[in-house]
């Protein structure tokens, strides 16, 4: 097939950190070139990928190079970004967008199949008559719990993300220490991961970026937590320090206090075989697996009581759920299935 994958402007693809969206874009549109499809990716011009690369701007916009250039509107490359996908729209058999909401005016004009995976939070009141106003677009969830403030979305698929098999290898565990990874900010709860690792006298690592909108929040909530002795602050890590990180963790701490979307990072500790501790939030008890791949709790005294149960988590195991279910060939198989049912209809349509 002929497929157009849309990426968001704000990080390259893949991200050289932080970016889970451009991430997971990228592990799709690599797999789907390793299957043997024709892809063109839409991104910024610093992103590396053996498909066609269209950009519409030289360098993603969160880019240091960016920033320091003076870049302040992020809107407008990416209505250039949809002009260059309306020059090319009839070289495609289908166009995926993961950018977000721009493109629904687009969509009844293209004249192309086309979906958009929603990769955010979707609770936000301005959404509720936005989606009304475009209920015949087609969306796909990564989760089923996502799709909850917007039922009467036309929802075509839940595709779960997915990580390549060799991006992550089974861990020992054996560092003695619990893990968060992520970002800094009040629905992520880091504090609640410091008061388990205080209350069960293990280390706690935290691996973490601290974004400007959260800066007040780090410095007047977090920071003075971060002189317990038993928290060690990393600061943000890319994608080769990640191995070693989880795998080596005892556990993965994932407190969150918001409807997770899906939550990658949960993933990526199962891939290297690690358990996760998590509250019952958004997307969790879809992903993880009970007494499997990690423990469900409610509360920090839950999270803490999971911490003296880790020993009856297999990682080996652990590694084979992430296997069966959270390859990036799986994702890219379903959503191939999901392109073939649009130009289906399509054809059908115009019969």
């Amino acid at each position: 097939m002929r497929i157009a994958q849309v990426a968001p402007l704000y990080e390259s693809v893949p991200p050289r950190q932080y970016g889970g969206t451009e991430r997971v874009v990228s592990y799709l549109t690599e797999e789907l070139v390793r299957l043997g499809h024709d892809v063109t990716l839409f991104a910024s011009g610093d992103s590396h990928t053996a498909a066609k690369l269209i950009s519409s701007t030289p360098r993603a916009l969160r880019s240091p190079s960016a920033m320091t250039d003076g870049t302040d509107d992020f809107i407008a490359p990416h209505v250039v970004q949809l002009a260059d996908i309306m020059r090319h729209a009839r070289d495609f058999d289908v166009v995926h967008y993961h950018s977000g909401y721009l493109q629904f005016p687009l969509g009844r004009l293209m004249g192309v199949p086309h979906v958009t995976t929603m990769h955010g939070r979707l609770d936000l009141p301005a959404l509720q008559p936005l989606l009304r106003a475009f209920e015949d677009e087609p969306l796909v969830s990564i989760s089923n719990h996502q799709r909850a403030p917007v039922e009467f979305a036309r929802w075509v698929a839940t595709v779960y993300h997915g990580l390549p098999a060799d991006l992550y290898a089974l861990g020992h565990g054996r560092g003695n220490y619990l893990a968060f990874l992520g970002r800094i900010s009040p629905e992520k709860r880091v504090d609640r991961a410091i008061q388990v690792a205080e209350r069960v006298g293990m280390e706690l690592r935290i691996a973490a970026k601290v974004d400007d909108a959260d800066r007040r929040y780090y410095e007047e909530s977090i920071r003075p937590m971060l002189r317990h002795s038993r928290v060690n602050f990393i600061g943000e890590i890319g994608e080769k320090e990640k191995r070693d990180f989880l795998g080596n963790a005892r556990a993965l701490l994932f407190p969150i206090e918001w409807p997770e979307p899906f939550g990658l990072v949960m993933v990526e500790a199962m891939a290297c075989g690690t358990p996760v501790i998590a509250f019952r939030r958004g997307s969790v008890p879809e992903i993880i697996t009970e007494q499997e791949t990690g423990f469900i709790v409610d509360s920090v005294d839950g999270a803490v009581a999971a911490v003296q149960r880790l020993d009856s988590i297999d990682r080996a195991h652990c590694r084979r759920v992430f296997e069966a279910r959270f390859l990036s060939r799986r994702m890219a198989e379903e959503y191939l299935a999901l392109y073939r049912q649009l130009t289906w209809d399509r054809d059908a349509a115009a019969a």
